[in-house]
């Protein structure tokens, strides 16, 4: 089962009939996902092909790692299967 993990806290965790991966990274649906480690962030990247990405910071006992989550609140056409769904980089290690 695909997870999420930092600093030995798991953010996620979804069975694999439930993820989507997209060039390289898993998207966690957001019911899969514990909220209470992501803080919004001020952040937004642009992708050519999916659109505009939101981040979180994740916050495990009182550390931060600054936008090491993003989903796609509103994707474009081409990526709406993802939309709303929860990757994770900056050391968050997934696991399958």
């Amino acid at each position: 089962m695909p997870r999420a993990i930092w600093n030995d806290q798991v953010i996620a965790e979804a069975p694999a009939s439930e993820i989507h991966r997209v060039e390289g990274n898993v998207y966690f649906p957001p019911t899969a996902v514990n909220t209470e480690f992501l803080r919004p962030s001020d952040t937004h990247t642009h992708c050519v092909w999916k659109g505009i990405a939101s981040y979180h910071d994740v916050v495990v006992a009182g550390q931060v790692n600054k936008d090491a989550a993003w989903y796609y609140p509103e994707p474009s056409k081409m990526a709406e299967r993802i939309q709303g769904y929860i990757a994770f980089w900056h050391g968050v290690k997934v696991e399958d």
